[in-house]
């Protein structure tokens, strides 16, 4: 069976990588129902090729790189312009696609633009630097792109993690072969004739659509100047080792395991509700979901009580319904991974006060309704419930590994000395949370934590001013923010000689020079 509730790229719309000749093709399924929505073809190495073999063409002889600074930006801006428009249609293709409700996508998708102008607007700003230097010499800088960039984009936020590191590379007047996650390339796949209608030329975007063959030759093709990834963390390891073998730039985004510490002097319902938004939007599928909730044990009881109100509160159901505030996770196997995680937390002691299984639906398809009484479509679908563990401890698995769900699990700590240390004692650093009233404290306690971001009485803010990031197996280098836009270019030094006279070392001429 199909799902064709939203119009989608057809399959004769995927990219031509340079004349493949590809037979594989891949079911795109809805993750709300586990039907197909559409098939799209499975590129093999020898089809990452023929993309880079084109982007280089259009690196080496085509118009964009050529393009003055000027030009590029306005082309930057008309291609949010044109993804404004579009964006009805691009989140409900990515809730389609993805599974998260379209509360979700819209208000995320809506921000896609702002990376797109705030990358034209440094374009249009961009200096270099004029550097002192002894004697005669006029010394200056000047920036060029690096080439061709492999951009590799997770399930999770196709769309925005796409646009912070491609408005990035395409600013600097790069070229760029895309990879999608083989289980969410259509907005990927629907951004191609939006580029082209801004003014994008033929080849400067290439898609590879496919899975880990299509990843890994990408990582390792050897005119690839720069890889973007964000992935799981083994996945990171192996793209680092083929990058540094020819000592291309790599920028990854890996796996997270972020703490949120509760200092008791918050006020507990307000902190509960205020974080829940950590651990479950997105169904908990992402690298910074709030999944250790680090309690001070003053009102850790409370905490859990409100947090897991919140949690059984959460309306889970067709992602397309706009009452629907948490969808499916991205796949069965993302599921049975999630459920083991939950049972071996029982196994160690945690409880379970919310969640802990799959979702039950009824069998009313005419209701529409988004919660256990919805459709009997969303059976066939990957869906799992907020869960909250508590009385865990550090120990577990569950307060170890990277869930990637809705689940929250609890863990008491004592004072600000014993949760910094909870908090930094994991081999991740991508984000964390603090929650206090306390001025000093949230300043001391951001301080030490060893992450890469860290919010304090929020979560998961950005901005595309924001370098996004993390330290240790969170991955290395930044998207989003000056360092990345700066990261799509090589720097040049231009010395010159402005003295009238001439220089003969050898000769007996200028040899006061040391050099």
């Amino acid at each position: 069976m199909t799902d064709t509730a939203v119009r989608t790229p057809a399959a004769d719309q995927a990219p031509d990588v340079a004349g493949s000749q590809e037979s594989a093709t891949r079911e795109i399924l809805n993750p709300s129902t586990g039907l197909v929505i559409q098939t799209v073809p499975e590129h093999s190495a020898a089809d990452v090729d023929r993309a880079v073999a084109t982007a280089v063409e259009a690196f080496e002889n085509g118009p964009w790189p050529a393009l003055h600074a000027s030009e590029r930006s306005r082309i930057l801006l008309r291609i949010a312009d044109e993804i404004e428009a579009s964006t009805e249609e691009l989140y409900r293709l990515e809730a389609l696609n993805n599974g998260r409700p379209v509360t979700e996508t819209r208000a995320q998708l809506s921000r896609v633009p702002e990376w797109f102008r705030y990358n034209a607007g440094l374009l249009a700003a961009q200096r270099t630097a004029v550097l002192p230097s002894d004697g005669p010499y006029l010394t200056y800088q000047r920036r060029a792109p690096l080439g061709v960039c492999g951009i590799i984009t997770p399930f999770n936020h196709p769309m925005l993690i796409l646009a912070r590191s491609l408005s990035a590379a395409l600013a600097n007047g790069n070229v760029v072969v895309v990879k999608p996650s083989e289980l969410t390339p259509l907005t990927t796949l629907a951004l191609l004739p939006i580029l082209a209608k801004a003014g994008v030329p033929d080849g400067v975007v290439q898609v590879v659509t496919g899975a880990a063959e299509a990843g890994r030759r990408l990582t390792e093709h050897p005119d690839i100047a720069k890889i973007t990834l964000t992935g799981g963390t083994e996945t990171g390891r192996s793209a680092a080792v083929a990058t540094a073998r020819r000592f291309a730039r790599m920028t990854a985004e890996l796996g997270g395991k972020t703490p949120v510490i509760v200092f008791d002097d918050v006020e507990a319902k307000e902190a509960a509700e205020g974080a829940a938004f950590s651990a479950f939007v997105a169904a908990g599928q992402s690298c910074v979901a709030g999944s250790r909730f680090l309690v001070q044990r003053g009102i850790y009881d409370e905490f859990v009580e409100h947090l897991t109100a919140r949690a059984k509160a959460i309306r889970v159901g067709d992602p397309t319904h706009p009452e629907t505030q948490m969808g499916p996770l991205i796949s069965a196997r993302q599921r049975d991974k999630v459920s083991a995680l939950v049972e071996s937390g029982r196994e160690e002691g945690a409880t379970v006060t919310a969640g802990g299984g799959v979702p039950e639906f009824g069998s009313d398809a005419a209701t529409g309704t988004p919660d256990a009484a919805g459709s009997d479509a969303l059976r066939g679908g990957y869906f799992y419930e907020p869960t909250v563990l508590a009385d865990a401890s550090m120990d577990m698995r569950v307060a170890r590994e990277e869930i990637f769900g809705p689940v929250a699990v609890v863990i008491p700590f004592d004072d600000e000395e014993h949760g910094i240390a909870m908090a930094n004692d994991n081999p991740y650093g991508l984000g964390a949370g603090v929650w206090t009233r306390d001025v000093a404290r949230a300043h001391r306690v951001a301080d030490r934590i060893k992450a890469g971001m860290v919010w304090i009485n929020d979560h998961h803010r950005l901005e595309p001013s924001l370098p996004w990031g993390g330290i240790k197996e969170s991955g290395i280098g930044k998207d989003a923010g000056v360092e990345s836009f700066d990261e799509f270019s090589w720097l040049k030094t231009v010395v010159t000689r402005i003295a009238p006279d001439s220089v003969d070392w050898y000769g007996g001429a200028g040899t006061e020079r040391l050099n």
